[in-house]
């Protein structure tokens, strides 16, 4: 396609225009926000890439809801989610936004995941590679104030001298004074359960489809590429 983003167009889906209308409203709406004095300067590189991620979170939903309505789902029964840290991380700022924007999305997750599974072989396996230990921790008081650690992260003739010291000892040590005030062992938090490892395969594989349905189905215009797109001219992100 031909032209610049600035025309009547957001992109094609299935060859079909899809209109910018809606994309110039939500950036209206962002500009006349509470938080409208944190973006950028209307028409600066950095203002561009706004404009192509706000486009790009659009895309996903508009995608998904054609998606959904060929599938014949019910979008009503994918409630609004607040997603995690991780799980954001996982998906990506763009298709968390559209995640949590758009119950199309959700729905559409829900469908293309719903046969994801991991392997019991390999939930044993992550149990086992992120298992930890209990872990003693020692608080101390000394000139310098009080503070908890573990024995091997101090000093070597320090914690030699407090291996043997009950609560209320004083030990010294080159010339330095360490008082214990207390002993607790902090147990690690038990691995992920099925449930979270299924999760988190649940959103790769959604990445993954996401991605490839993009490629398959959309077209962007001039303007409106992927904010990371490295043939872009406002994509900064260098290595």
């Amino acid at each position: 396609m031909t032209g610049h983003a600035s025309g009547g167009v957001l992109g094609l889906l299935d060859g079909r225009p899809l209109p910018r209308a809606e994309l110039d409203r939500r950036l209206a709406a962002l500009r006349a926000g509470p938080r409208a004095s944190a973006l950028p300067a209307p028409g600066s590189p950095e203002d561009r890439q706004l404009t192509r991620w706000v486009a790009q979170v659009l895309l996903t939903e508009l995608l998904c809801e054609a998606e959904a309505a060929e599938r014949g789902l019910d979008v009503r029964a994918a409630p609004p989610v607040r997603l995690d840290q991780r799980a954001a991380v996982e998906l990506g700022s763009i298709n968390a936004a559209a995640f949590e924007g758009s119950a199309a999305v959700r729905a559409v997750y829900e469908a293309v995941t719903a046969d994801v599974t991991v392997p019991p072989e390999q939930v044993a396996a992550y149990a086992a590679a992120t298992a930890r230990p209990p872990v003693t921790l020692w608080r101390l008081a000394t000139a310098d104030g009080e503070f908890e650690a573990a024995l091997d992260t101090l000093p070597e003739r320090l914690a030699a001298a407090l291996a043997d010291a009950a609560v209320g000892d004083t030990v010294t040590v080159d010339g330095e004074a360490a008082t214990v005030l207390g002993v607790r062992t902090v147990r690690p938090e038990p691995p992920p359960s099925d449930r979270h490892l299924r999760d988190a395969a649940r959103r790769l594989a959604f990445v993954r489809w996401l991605d490839n349905a993009r490629a398959r189905r959309l077209r962007l215009v001039p303007g409106l590429e992927h904010p990371g797109d490295p043939a872009q001219p406002d994509n900064h992100h260098r290595h």
